[in-house]
């Protein structure tokens, strides 16, 4: 996902010169790993699914690396309301112009809220992976399951070892 500055932003004229070139909208962007990227106030799954807990219950998402990868998300089939969601199983999916993407639970329990906007709105999922764009809040059947997850570091420590 790293854009080399070196060969990003310098071109070849028509004579063989090397000139410099714009770097385009994605090469302006943050590198994948930069740390606002993972708020340090989630816990992290490998499948690259995020949990906010707060008390019993938890709010569910994908992070940027996953919304990034994914490209623009066009639908999400969301589970409904009383569903019981397991830890490490898929629980949705998520449709980009890409690929149909399974939503993986971090921690186990009941689904007692959809976020509804992202029916009409699922790029909401790309523009504010952590805000706007959460799926699903849980309340959570063993809060000690967080114990497994990641802090922040340790997830951008997993996608460095994935590169």
């Amino acid at each position: 996902m790293r854009v080399s500055v070196h060969t990003a932003l310098v071109s070849t004229s028509a004579t063989g010169v090397a000139v410099p070139r714009r770097p385009t909208v994605r090469e302006k962007e943050e590198p994948a790993l930069a740390e606002e990227h993972y708020p340090d106030d989630l816990r992290y799954h490998p499948e690259h699914d995020w949990a906010r807990i707060e008390g019993d219950t938890a709010t569910f998402g994908i992070t940027w690396y996953a919304q990034d990868s994914l490209g623009e998300v066009v639908f999400f089939d969301a589970p409904e309301v009383g569903t019981q969601v397991r830890k490490d199983e898929p629980y949705a999916e998520v449709e980009s112009v890409k690929a149909v993407s399974d939503v993986f639970a971090p921690l186990s329990g009941e689904v007692i809220a959809v976020n509804e906007e992202l029916e009409e709105h699922p790029e909401l999922i790309n523009e504010d992976p952590y805000g706007r764009g959460w799926l699903v809040r849980v309340r959570l059947a063993d809060p000690s399951e967080a114990d497994e997850l990641m802090d922040a570091a340790a997830y951008r420590d997993l996608l460095q070892s994935q590169e």
